[in-house]
């Protein structure tokens, strides 16, 4: 894991400079250019010997075209980067520290909020906002669904979490029980 996020650092940052003002509508398209990398159909077929890296271009740009999805000549100058140098297994970790980069530079930080229940959008708005006083940054929240929580949020923005949901409060009275 280690070597791809080493292999990943300098095309991220290469793609970061490159992009200079434009870096954060550029993570949109590398973000799916990173899911569309993790396919491992798709890196089946890029490792075979008797394929071109111009026909791993033409099908990752029709793949994304398919989802209504255009490449800017930034981001496909970039895939073609990666695909000439057999890099699009590292794409996804690419993607991801490239969207760290650009969340460092704008004083952002992705936040994923999992919740025992869905989250109505005003709610997530107040919730949100009461996160990011609690984390003293601007978030970008993202919300899964785990029924298993029972109730309440568990919140991971980098290395911090913040865990208020009942199977928490369960887990720490069992443990004093048992102790």
């Amino acid at each position: 894991m280690a070597e791809i996020a080493t292999i990943a650092r300098p095309y991220a940052e290469a793609l970061l400079k490159a992009g200079g003002a434009q870096a954060p509508s550029l993570a949109a398209e590398v973000g799916a250019l990173g899911a569309l990398a993790a396919d491992p159909q798709l890196r089946q077929f890029a490792d075979n010997p008797k394929v071109s890296a111009a026909q791993v271009f033409d099908l990752v740009c029709g793949a994304l075209q398919s989802r209504q999805i255009q490449l800017s000549p930034a981001a496909r100058n970039f895939l073609r980067a990666v695909i000439d140098n057999s890099r699009l297994g590292a794409l996804p970790e690419i993607a991801a520290q490239f969207q760290a980069l650009v969340n460092a530079r704008s004083g952002v930080s992705d936040a994923l909020v999992e919740s025992a229940f869905p989250i109505e959008p005003a709610q997530l708005a107040e919730v949100v906002q009461t996160l990011q006083r609690r984390f003293g940054r601007k978030l970008n929240a993202r919300v899964v669904v785990r029924p298993d929580l029972i109730g309440g949020i568990r919140v991971v923005v980098g290395d911090e979490v913040l865990d208020t949901s009942v199977k928490a409060r369960l887990e720490q009275m069992k443990t004093t029980l048992t102790a």
